[in-house]
């Protein structure tokens, strides 16, 4: 069983940065792909962002290439995501995701577990 706590949301102006933090219990927290998704009111879950338990491999939504940044510290069994250019349509709540395998996805459907979500809010 893993347990993900997300951290570091917040309101921020347009242009701005955030960094989220998600934080795994489980000691094969390293053999754990994880993902970042967000949820805006009215809207489906959607990815944002993946990370293989090496970190050699990432992957992102188009919408966030060149803005957003995945990163992990199994030694810390935290994952990162580093949030540079803001805008308002990034406000949504933004949830951590852990799979019970090495290989990042996108794929919503194939996460185990989760956690609860951090607010993120863009001002204009």
């Amino acid at each position: 069983q893993v347990q993900l706590v997300e951290s570091g949301g917040g309101l921020v102006q347009s242009g701005g940065s955030l960094r989220l933090s998600c934080a795994a219990s489980g000691r094969t927290f390293g053999y754990y792909a994880m993902g970042w998704f967000r949820q805006a009111p009215g809207k489906e879950r959607e990815f944002v962002a993946a990370i293989s338990w090496s970190g050699s491999s990432t992957d992102y939504a188009d919408s966030v290439k060149g803005r957003f940044t995945i990163s992990r510290d199994n030694a810390k069994n935290t994952v990162y995501l580093q949030m540079n250019s803001l805008k308002p349509e990034d406000t949504a709540v933004y949830y951590c995701a852990a799979r019970r395998t090495p290989i990042a996805t996108p794929e919503r459907g194939w996460y185990d577990y989760w956690g609860q979500g951090t607010q993120v809010t863009v001002s204009s």
